[in-house]
């Protein structure tokens, strides 16, 4: 078992390497978030390109360092566009990252998700607790449990605390396992898994939901990070410790000065663009959880 200071130091590493490869990360995103996600992507080091339209997925897939695919509002020819560029990607093995957004809540959302997921084999899947159980649900690892959505925002059951961290954990962790990918649950406590070494991270404010898009503005550096960094674990570590981390400061510095979730989304960027080893050193809040029996 890896010692949480040895993974800081790969962390440090990976958040280098981002910085010096600047990883072309494509993202097909949705329209209420695409702002945020492409300077979130710039703020951290990379370089997005953020693209839709099919007829030239397979040739930007070729160029790609990685692919980000958030489901959050689907049109047809969005989708046509996922799958063309995602087909492409898994031909060349360009790393995919998805974010099933609101998977559960309708048909097309679970189709498109469960398509991606048996057809092109994602290299990571970044979601909230509910929508990381919906897929679970589809794929026969929970049975008999009724999934509880609420539109494309966790639900209040579904929020990871200390007090359900170990049967989310064991969820996360069976899911990463049976799919042979990297399962990150989002919420005030993060669950990463790879099958078989699961974290969790205790980083950030509660402002980040009060906010649109950090979810996707997280999927997106995931990419970048899974884009410029062969170990893929670590990759997906650093992208919630640097989120995190950087909600985290920018929630204190709003709260101690008066400021409200404008001024917080502005900050956040900020603390991405300035986000330094010496902060990731001195905050981050990171948990093997394997010491725990979650299998």
């Amino acid at each position: 078992m890896t010692d949480n200071n040895e993974i800081i130091n790969k962390c440090l590493k990976a958040l280098e390497n981002l910085r010096r490869k600047a990883p072309l990360t494509q993202c097909i995103t949705n329209i209420v978030t695409v702002n945020d996600c492409a300077n979130a992507v710039l703020a951290i080091g990379a370089s997005p390109l953020m693209s839709n339209d099919e007829s030239e997925q397979r040739e930007i897939a070729k160029i790609d360092n990685a692919i980000v695919i958030n489901i959050g509002t689907l049109t047809k020819s969005q989708i046509a566009g996922m799958f063309t560029s995602a087909d492409e990607a898994y031909k060349i093995q360009t790393p995919i990252v998805l974010d099933p957004v609101g998977i559960g809540i309708s048909g097309l959302r679970n189709d498109t998700t469960l398509k991606i997921i048996r057809d092109y084999h994602p290299t990571a899947i970044r979601a909230n607790m509910s929508e990381i159980k919906a897929i679970a649900k589809f794929v026969g690892i929970l049975e008999n449990v009724e999934n509880i959505v609420k539109g494309v925002d966790v639900a209040d059951e579904d929020i990871i605390s200390s007090n359900n961290i170990k049967v989310n954990g064991r969820i996360v962790k069976k899911l990463a396992n049976q799919l042979n990918t990297i399962v990150f649950a989002s919420g005030p406590i993060d669950i990463i898994s790879d099958g078989e070494n699961t974290y969790t991270i205790e980083n950030g404010s509660d402002m980040m939901p009060r906010i649109t898009g950090t979810g996707c503005m997280l999927s997106s550096i995931l990419g970048a990070f899974i884009g410029s960094n062969d170990d893929k674990l670590i990759a997906t570590i650093t992208a919630g410790l640097s989120m995190g981390i950087a909600g985290e400061i920018a929630g204190e510095y709003c709260k101690e000065n008066n400021l409200g979730t404008g001024s917080f989304r502005t900050q956040l960027i900020d603390e991405l663009y300035k986000l330094n080893n010496e902060e990731i050193l001195n905050k981050s809040k990171l948990n093997n959880i394997l010491k725990v029996n979650i299998n």
